[in-house]
């Protein structure tokens, strides 16, 4: 049983034109607050599962609003449960860590622990929270990069270990993308702690280069707009190579005045990735269009304050499924702190004290 939780944070700065006012921002934020059990686990609603990847950006959203407390509760929930081996699994029903219903173990939701764990820090100063964190980052770290490819790319899971528990050596582009930035942000708590990585570091180079300059080593997804913008979102492409790559697209992806498709052809804009697309456009230093981005997603804030997944726009347009779920509230909040230049949400999506990793022009012509 969930018993309610005041929200205590701040929410003036996510105030944005057209996106959320301070009452909106404050709602929303109660909204995922209200969600996350007392155990500190934020399923993606109450009654569905919590994947490591979505609790994680739910905590990174409360953080961004001040809610320290509650996303401090978050972390120690992963802490908690962690596997002997480094991983989590990749679903358990209602945050319930006793009932995973998914067993296993992806190597983009494992990784990520190491961004929300620098973005918590980032955000309260607590080195005491890093010093505890450590080990956890430390050992989810290794897990991944046992199933780094030769050709650097990320194999994409491990099977759960009662099917054989075998490593799936083909990798996706998202994930491995994801797995960059969270690498990155690994090397800066190493930093931070004065316990350098050199292999950490070897694996971050040789994975951005698979991103950047060998596209056959991944699994054909281009039609998901996360292979789109993910490479950018995740720190792997910069400058020119990132114009090109979100302007070649960007009448692929983008509805106007509804957001971003999830998957072409079909004719569904997602919450989720019009806030990830509005965070990498950010990245690149395009807020206008960041900007523009979000107010296109105002059709799917419910009442409450949180978010519908996605709509359906042709046919018999309609929210679709009909779910609200943190992770697309958080990736929300997110993106208007990186826009109204919360400090930390700002250096873990920037790259402001991370590692630069191999120069754009790395790839041979």
């Amino acid at each position: 049983m969930t018993v309610p939780r005041r929200s205590h944070g701040r929410t003036e700065h996510l105030i944005l034109p057209g996106v959320l006012t301070a009452e909106q921002a404050a709602e929303t934020v109660a909204g995922i607050v209200a969600v996350q059990r007392e155990d500190g686990a934020i399923p993606w609603f109450r009654g569905h599962h919590l994947d490591p990847w979505d609790h994680t950006e739910a905590a990174m959203a409360l953080d961004a609003a001040g809610e320290h407390e509650a996303a401090l509760l978050a972390y120690e929930w992963l802490l908690r449960h962690q596997n002997e081996d480094g991983s989590w699994y990749a679903a358990y029903h209602d945050g319930d860590a006793s009932l995973a219903t998914d067993r296993g173990r992806e190597t983009n939701f494992v990784a990520y622990v190491a961004v929300g764990v620098w973005h918590h820090f980032l955000a309260t100063g607590d080195e005491a929270f890093l010093d505890r964190m450590w080990p956890c980052v430390q050992a989810a770290i290794e897990f991944v990069l046992r199933l780094q490819q030769p050709g650097g790319q990320i194999g994409w899971k491990r099977e759960a270990a009662e099917e054989g528990g075998a490593a799936v050596t083909d990798a996706l582009l998202t994930g491995s993308s994801s797995v960059h930035h969270a690498l990155r942000c690994a090397l800066a708590i190493a930093e931070e702690r004065e316990e350098p990585q050199p292999d950490w570091e070897l694996a971050a180079g040789a994975l951005a280069h698979a991103i950047r300059c060998h596209p056959e080593r991944f699994l054909d997804k281009s039609h998901y707009s996360m292979d789109w913008y993910y490479p950018v979102l995740g720190g792997a492409l910069t400058g020119l190579e990132a114009s090109e790559r979100i302007e070649k697209h960007w009448d692929d992806f983008v509805v106007p005045g509804l957001g971003v498709r999830c998957v072409l052809p079909n004719p569904w804009v997602t919450g989720g990735e019009s806030c990830e697309l509005a965070l990498a456009l950010w990245v690149m230093g395009e807020s206008d269009r960041a900007l523009e981005i979000l107010q296109a997603i105002g059709h799917l804030r419910a009442e409450g304050g949180m978010y519908w997944t996605g709509y359906v726009f042709e046919g018999s347009p309609a929210v679709w499924p009909e779910e609200l779920t943190t992770w697309t509230a958080g990736s929300l909040l997110l993106a208007v702190a990186a826009l109204g230049g919360d400090e930390a949400t700002t250096a873990v999506f920037g790259g402001e004290r991370l590692p630069r990793g191999l120069p754009p022009d790395c790839c041979p012509a």
